[in-house]
């Protein structure tokens, strides 16, 4: 049985959040940019654990779908703080997160901060340090002088509307970069990546799992995988790396 409700971050402003009762450890969905909590492999989770009597929660950072605010306001500090705002009140004991995409990122910044009640941390198509690495690297000089002295810069984009790429962005996006040095999570780690990413290079999945502190971390690579990782043999993956941190052999 799922329960939802919009909890008040602290500033008046609502996060959305759906949070399935069960047993632990709870696994917390961390969604990507500009995603949210009711896309195809949140469901495929909800599904999943429903199915096997886990608790899950899931939920909207500020600025992004049943939850408040203006997606041009947010940032990757703001957005990290969303999820721990909605993890330290919504659950309990022991955790798994599951990170897609910038949702890994906001995985390891919880991770961090939240050692203590990690069980495991599962990343899809991880996509940390992507506002210096991904974005601002890929601009050009007027591009770079445009966001820094306006303070945006709108990306047409033909398959989806227009981004907003906000100075705040790139700027807090430095305060939080994560490759640079160990990351230090000692959990059990699973990555799965594609190989046909187009949109984070899968190599950027090798340089996680080497920074990553602890020993138990395993990347799998998907050859023909693309960034979604949402095709029925990619869900099937996921549940099973899923199963596996939850101590189950099933798939």
């Amino acid at each position: 049985m799922e329960e939802r409700g919009r909890l008040d971050r602290g500033d008046g402003l609502a996060l959305a959040w759906i949070k399935a009762a069960g047993r632990g450890p709870t696994v917390v969905f961390l969604p990507g940019f500009r995603s949210d909590m009711q896309g195809e492999k949140a469901r495929h989770l909800a599904a999943f654990c429903a199915e096997r009597g886990t608790a899950l929660l899931r939920f909207d950072y500020s600025g992004h779908g049943e939850s408040g605010g203006r997606f041009e306001e947010g940032s990757i500090g703001r957005w990290a703080e969303d999820a721990l705002a909605v993890i330290d009140r919504k659950t309990e004991g022991e955790l798994i997160l599951v990170g897609s995409s910038m949702g890994g990122w906001i995985a390891f910044l919880v991770a961090v901060r939240r050692p203590e009640r990690l069980a495991g941390l599962l990343g899809i198509a991880v996509a940390p340090d992507f506002t210096e690495n991904l974005m601002w690297q890929a601009m050009t000089p007027a591009q770079q002088t445009e966001l820094m002295t306006g303070g945006s810069l709108t990306v047409e984009n033909t398959s989806d509307p227009p981004l907003i790429i906000t100075r705040r962005l790139i700027e807090d996006g430095r305060r939080h970069l994560v490759l640079g040095a160990p990351i230090p999570i000692s959990c059990p780690v699973r990555l799965l990546h594609g190989q046909r990413d187009q949109d984070v290079p899968w190599e950027t999945a090798l340089r996680v799992a080497e920074r990553m502190t602890g020993g138990n971390v395993r990347l799998t690579l998907i050859k023909d995988g693309e960034h979604r990782l949402s095709r029925p043999q990619d869900l099937r993956l996921l549940s099973s790396t899923l199963a596996e941190l939850l101590g189950e052999n099933g798939s």
